[in-house]
């Protein structure tokens, strides 16, 4: 899962990206109002972590242009303690959630995989597929209660396929959500990452469709 973090603060925005990185995110940053609008505009993001009093364009601005422009990825906003007017045109103007500041970093890693399942049409925290059991609170992966060793790259496929289990996922789009702006993207090392997920795994869940990419399904009967 790839997001994205607006804030100013460049000790809060490094402290929220380390925190997301570790819990198995790609991170990319931006620290204004113009920068986070262009990233969000043209960058395929799962979710976004948007602080409403930005320079050069305000958060609510900001948001409402993504809005506009047809972008629908769930956007998590940050407002200061009293400033309930912020959580309401945050809300009006098309967010999803909001943390006040100043927060503890657990509930903002809570609300953002609790954003990233809804998106994906998961209601729990735990996501099955056939034997096969991710468990985004832990970054957690089990067959048949067994616990996976997965490597952060692997856990990172695993999950986004995991998220969109039953759909196929071309190469482009894992590497699109996978990796952060600064990554060196090669799309020949996602079929390296999905051998060793079918070794490590055991188990026939994760599908190649010819020229089209990959699907997560539970194995057959």
């Amino acid at each position: 899962m790839r997001l994205l973090v607006v804030e100013d603060d460049r000790d809060i925005n490094r402290q929220l990206a380390d925190a997301l990185v570790q819990a198995g995110y790609a991170v990319d940053r931006a620290y204004d109002g113009e920068e986070g609008l262009f990233l969000g505009e043209t960058e395929p993001y799962d979710a976004i972590i948007l602080d409403m009093g930005l320079p050069k364009l305000d958060g609510q601005s900001v948001l409402t242009k993504w809005r506009r422009a047809g972008r629908d990825m769930p956007v998590l906003i940050l407002t200061a303690r009293d400033r309930w007017s912020d959580k309401v045109q945050g809300f009006d103007a098309g967010a999803d959630d909001y943390v006040t500041k100043p927060f503890h970093m657990e509930e903002v890693l809570a609300r953002v995989r609790a954003l990233l399942r809804r998106a994906a049409g998961h209601s729990s925290s735990e996501i099955v597929c056939g034997p096969v059991c991710l468990d985004t609170r832990a970054s957690r992966v089990t067959v048949d209660g067994e616990f996976v060793k997965l490597t952060s790259h692997e856990y990172r496929l695993l999950a986004y396929l995991m998220h969109h289990t039953g759909r196929v996922v071309s190469r482009s789009e894992l590497v699109e959500h996978l990796y952060d702006q600064d990554f060196d993207r090669d799309s020949n090392t996602i079929e390296v990452f999905i051998g060793r997920l079918r070794r490590k795994l055991g188990v026939d869940v994760i599908q190649t469709v010819r020229g089209l990419g990959y699907r997560l399904e539970p194995p057959a009967e």
